[in-house]
């Protein structure tokens, strides 16, 4: 699961609003909520701004990944 969906839906936000803060399309936020493209570092930490959580919070660690599987 993506970090990035979890933690908008946790906090009750919509991608429309992280795509108009972080001056994206709706589209573009859409694709990395869907792990279609991966966010560069530097939206990723705006992300992690904007979301008042820690970089190291968007990000799955290789072991939980080989967990979930």
């Amino acid at each position: 699961m993506n970090r990035i969906r979890i933690i908008l839906d946790e906090k009750g936000i919509k991608q429309t609003w992280l795509a108009e803060k972080l001056n994206k399309s709706y589209n573009m936020v859409n694709s990395y909520v869907t792990n279609k493209r991966q966010p560069s570092v530097d939206v990723l930490y705006q992300i992690a701004e904007l979301l008042n959580i820690s970089v190291k919070d968007l990000l799955t660690d290789n072991q939980e990944l080989n967990a979930d599987n």
